[in-house]
């Protein structure tokens, strides 16, 4: 008998516009910046943006930035991501935030999980899936290999028009396990919306019955504490866009939703610079003023500098992962952290300091553009993420990596 000789190839799915490009997307954002703005106070009601924005991010190909092409996505990069959502956060803070953390994550998991399993869940070539980095709830070995997930895991935003969950799990030794739920195998809980800030941002809870997750969708590991130096299955199977440090990628989307913000509020100041004047003598435009013209080029000067590390933090987390799998260390990694969150400290001094207080009573009310972004910011600020991790456990991290004391 002779031996088969048959290759099967995956066959490259093709995106819905092939010719489209990482310039057309970016300025698909930019050009609905204005219609996020006037929609803002209905996200905060509905607490997540409407189903014909949905469906007009993904005509505009927003949710398979990340995806492979592979599977019918994109593939731009990380690049184009920050620059998308970005604009996005810009219009809305919220329906940027909820974008942001819906489709980010289809970079980790087409880098993190084999072959079968990015096949599966990037079935339809778009992704939009939530994920938390607090373990919680448990997992339970089913007879055939598999997990049964029980639990609920708050602050999932992107969750209204999820495919998936990315959570972590707690495995009876304690430890954490990362997982992929699809969306059969959950529920989204309408808890959202009484927070200071974010109100229309889609950070529901999710809950978790017996939930069905196969073995292949879970990594018995941290997200953020996956080792890449060795490689990915993603970078194997994509290239070195699949091959990043998925830490410092984590902290990058807290940069990049901070510059955003920034770039909203400062945009808001300066139809106050055209339209209202100085309210003590000599009256006249605010833009004519000596003191309203220093805030004004103070403010746009921090969010230009952190606008420009973000973008660097990005090019350099591209360039590391391009440089092969040994180039993307912690230490590397947790020298991004430590851009993005000066990046993120810059955002808010811009705002905190010197547009939200100089504004203006009549401009701070509620439902005014700055006012919502400044209660956006506040609630932003507290995020763990930022507060806890940024503030001070990264800077310590790095200092031990670089000493050889991790």
């Amino acid at each position: 008998m002779g031996v088969d000789t048959t290759v099967f190839e995956h066959r490259l799915a093709v995106p819905p516009e092939p010719g489209l490009t990482p310039e057309d997307v970016v300025a698909r954002a930019e050009a609905m910046i204005p219609a996020l703005v006037e929609r803002q106070a209905e996200t905060e009601q509905r607490t997540f943006y409407g189903q014909d924005v949905h469906e007009e991010f993904s005509r505009a190909g927003f949710y398979r930035i990340l995806v492979p092409r592979r599977f019918g996505g994109y593939e731009f990069g990380i690049d184009t991501f920050v620059r998308v959502a970005i604009n996005l956060t810009r219009g809305c803070p919220s329906t940027g935030w909820m974008y942001c953390l819906g489709a980010a994550h289809a970079l980790p998991a087409a880098t993190l999980f084999g072959e079968r399993a990015q096949e599966e869940i990037f079935a339809s070539g778009e992704f939009v899936c939530p994920a938390t980095v607090m373990p919680g709830g448990s997992a339970e070995r089913t007879a055939d290999g598999d997990w049964l997930i029980n639990g609920t895991w708050g602050y999932c935003s992107g969750s209204p028009y999820a495919t998936h969950f990315m959570g972590h799990a707690l495995l009876e030794s304690g430890e954490p396990m990362l997982f992929i739920a699809p969306r059969s195998e959950w529920t989204r809980l309408d808890d959202w919306g009484q927070a200071l800030g974010l109100k229309g941002s889609g950070s529901h809870s999710i809950r978790m019955e017996n939930g069905r997750v196969p073995d292949r969708y879970t990594i018995k590991h941290h997200m953020s504490q996956v080792d890449v130096t060795g490689g990915t299955p993603g970078r194997a199977l994509h290239g070195p866009a699949y091959g990043g440090g998925q830490l410092s990628f984590m902290v990058l989307e807290d940069a990049l939703l901070a510059v955003g913000m920034a770039r909203g509020a400062l945009d808001a100041y300066e139809d106050l610079m055209r339209t209202r004047t100085t309210p003590f003598p000599p009256i006249v435009t605010r833009s004519e003023d000596p003191d309203f013209q220093f805030r004004y080029g103070k403010a746009a000067g921090l969010i230009a500098t952190a606008e420009a590390a973000t973008l660097d933090a990005a090019r350099q987390w591209r360039e590391a992962s391009a440089a092969g799998a040994a180039a993307v260390t912690h230490e590397h990694e947790l020298g991004l952290a430590g851009i993005c969150h000066e990046a993120v400290a810059l955002c808010w001094r811009a705002v905190e300091s010197y547009l939200f207080p100089t504004a203006g009573s009549s401009a701070v009310r509620s439902g005014e553009r700055i006012e919502r972004v400044w209660r956006d910011m506040s609630m932003f600020v507290t995020h763990a993420g930022v507060s806890t991790f940024l503030a001070t456990i990264a800077k310590r991290d790095l200092a031990k990596a670089r000493f050889g004391l991790e």
